[in-house]
């Protein structure tokens, strides 16, 4: 069997590694077959095996999991990889050519608008910030009663709440997958 990994980049292009031994453990580590010098990618992330007619996956425990034409694949359980699946590792994409098949990589198939996720909102002003205080100060008022309005008022409470939902900002707390296509360019020497 001569199997490949392909690397999908956003630009359209790829790059080929060839999977020469039985065993391919792809991750961060330095003693990987296929190093990926990224830090989303665990040490040890997957491990590909093959035999004279097949292929299967395992998931070594890694954090963000490896990915199987879209859908995670659990844990330390075997599954076979077929010509033309994608494998998801981290922000990288590869498809699996066997044997040379398929003969044409090309990108997955874009996932459809209404199961896309929708794309994480800047924080809103001052406006939504009150709101977030009012509906706070309202569940607070249901769970603890009057009791927490006298606690409140001698204390500052609200004060304090609005100061540190004023100095709130989230919208920098996303990782944005399309921002790193620097991170693709460094794995091109790889």
């Amino acid at each position: 069997m001569n199997a490949n990994l392909v690397l999908l980049n956003s630009n359209g292009s790829h790059k080929t590694f060839a999977m020469p031994n039985l065993v391919t453990v792809l991750g961060r580590r330095h003693d990987c077959d296929l190093r990926i010098p990224l830090p989303m990618v665990s040490r040890r992330h997957c491990q590909l095996t093959q035999n004279s007619d097949s292929m299967r996956l395992r998931d070594l425990g890694s954090r963000g999991g490896t990915f199987v034409n879209g859908k995670k694949v659990d844990a330390a359980k075997d599954i076979p990889i077929k010509p033309g699946d994608y494998i998801g590792i981290g922000p990288l994409m590869f498809v699996c050519q066997i044997d040379g098949q398929p003969d044409k990589i090309t990108p997955p198939p874009k996932k459809s608008a209404s199961k896309a996720k929708p794309k994480p909102q800047k924080a809103a002003g001052a406006a939504s910030k009150n709101k977030l205080v009012k509906e706070l100060d309202k569940e607070l008022d249901e769970k603890l009663g009057d009791e927490l309005d006298e606690k409140r008022s001698d204390d500052g409470l609200d004060e304090k709440l609005s100061d540190e939902l004023d100095d709130l900002d989230v919208s920098d707390s996303f990782i944005n997958l399309d921002d790193l296509d620097a991170d693709m360019e460094d794995l091109k020497d790889v």
